[in-house]
């Protein structure tokens, strides 16, 4: 029994560009699935070319939304002798993502816990920032509010120059071109920002530059899915 971390594509990307071979094999061996959305879950598999019948898999939704106190019976297949998949919607699980806390649960039951090879678009968009590898910090969502957002935002930069330390973020698509200005507005001209946007796909940008250089240009990243970073 093996609770499985099963990446995802980060878009309409071609499978066998982005997913090793070894995870269509090792789809074929679960039949319990914990997914962040059973649609793009379903879908996901079937590109995968699941031998097994998707209408005889068993799944089970963890979002946001899930009560912790519901995370428990998750496990119970794995318990039974069964191997269990975690699939997010979008690249590796368990991270930026609730399914950490089952996979904590896992360690503490004695489950064994296999991380699979895929796709991270921190991990990518870190690799191509050209930004310091050694020394990260990824904080997720900033503050929805102006005067929080602005505020944290001077505070990443502060962190990235004192402590030479990559500032890594996400936005939901929608705003990140509002994100995106406030940035520019409120850090120093020589600070580096780094646009990942569209990672692994056929529209991919991943850019570094001075905020001031950032000024000269204007790129639309509405509804894209973007990782920010500063250095």
């Amino acid at each position: 029994m093996a609770l499985y971390l099963i990446p995802n594509t980060l878009g309409d990307s071609a499978i066998d560009s982005v997913i090793p071979s070894q995870i269509k094999e090792i789809v074929n061996s679960i039949d319990y699935y914990v997914v962040e959305d059973l649609r793009s879950a379903r879908r996901y598999l079937k590109k995968l070319d699941i031998k097994k019948s998707i209408d005889e898999l068993h799944f089970t939704e963890l979002s946001e939304h899930t009560k912790q106190e519901e995370i428990p019976a998750l496990l119970q297949p794995a318990k039974e002798g069964k191997n269990i998949g975690i699939i997010s919607e979008a690249g590796c699980p368990a991270v930026a993502y609730p399914g950490a806390l089952l996979v904590k649960l896992a360690h503490e039951q004695g489950v064994k816990v296999i991380p699979l090879v895929g796709p991270s678009s921190i991990i990518l968009a870190l690799m191509a920032s050209g930004m310091n590898g050694q020394n990260f910090v990824f904080h997720g969502y900033l503050p929805i509010e102006r005067i929080d957002r602005i505020k944290k935002i001077k505070q990443l930069e502060d962190n990235a120059q004192r402590l030479k330390q990559t500032q890594i973020f996400i936005e939901t698509p929608y705003r990140n071109n509002h994100l995106f200005q406030s940035i520019l507005e409120n850090c120093n001209p020589n600070t580096l920002v780094c646009i990942a946007a569209d990672i692994t796909l056929s529209s991919e940008v991943i850019i570094t530059k001075s905020v001031a250089k950032w000024k000269q240009t204007n790129p639309d990243l509405h509804k894209r899915p973007v990782v920010f970073l500063i250095g």
